[in-house]
């Protein structure tokens, strides 16, 4: 018995279609690919950089003197006083933080009027001096 490999198929550019007349899907919507396989001839290929990645660890700065964690974070939210930042957000800026403990933070501040929480995981810093 002699074994022979398919062929390779050839590069597929544009969606499939489902070729039951009854089918619920027969008509794709215009997405803007074609409708016919074309041959690939050439690709853009963007490569992005990585998004930074947050410490494994950081220190609650609850008893440190200065407090300057939240010094930085007013210094942020007002700088763009009309933007909501979220936790993440704030912590990728400051770099030496974890998200629990920004988001602790955050709430910490909040309870005690030092910034204002303005919906579900948003802050901002306008009228909060």
């Amino acid at each position: 018995m002699t074994s022979r490999t398919m062929p390779s198929r050839r590069p597929r550019v544009s969606t499939r279609k489902v070729k039951s007349p009854i089918s619920r899907y027969h008509d794709r919507q215009q997405d803007g690919r074609p409708d016919t396989s074309r041959t690939v001839t050439g690709l853009d290929i963007n490569i992005l950089e990585p998004e930074p990645q947050l410490p494994a660890a950081s220190h609650d700065d609850r008893h440190t003197p200065g407090e300057d964690r939240r010094q930085r974070v007013q210094e942020i939210l007002d700088a763009e006083p009309d933007r909501n930042w979220h936790p993440r957000d704030l912590a990728r800026h400051l770099g030496d933080v974890t998200l629990g403990t920004m988001r602790r933070q955050l709430d910490r501040w909040v309870h005690h009027g030092h910034i204002r929480k303005t919906g579900p995981a948003a802050y901002t810093g306008q009228g909060t001096r």
